[in-house]
Formats: structure tokens, sequence, C-alpha cells
């Protein structure tokens, strides 16, 4: 067969599949994602208060 005998076959336009993920399960996934690979805050270093007299806090007024 020739080029000019064969008849054309176009492609044919494909449906659109549904999308396997849902947006809503797919944001969900994305946050809960980003919550466990994000190390969590270093605690904020406690300054050992110094041990100070009781009759040292309270001053009385001139």
């Amino acid at each position: 067969m020739s080029e000019e005998t064969r008849p054309q076959v176009r492609p044919r336009p494909h449906a659109p599949m549904p999308a396997g993920v849902s947006m809503r399960d797919l944001l969900a996934s994305c946050a809960a994602a980003a919550a466990v690979s994000t190390p969590p805050l270093a605690p904020e270093p406690q300054t050992p208060r110094a041990a100070r007299p009781v009759e040292q806090e309270h001053r009385e007024a001139a």
C-alpha cells in the first residue's frame, strides 16, 4: 500500500482520567509531611537563679 491509498488514522483523544487523590487529601499529606520533617524547637536555656537570702529580696523604702 502506498501512502496515498492508506486511510489516515487520527489518534483518538483520551478521556480525562479522574485524579487518584483529592485536593483535600493532597494538602493534608503535605501538611503532615511538613510537620514530620520539621525538627522540634530547641528548649529555651534555663538560667539558674542566684540563691539570694530572703532578707535581700524585699527592701524597705527610704
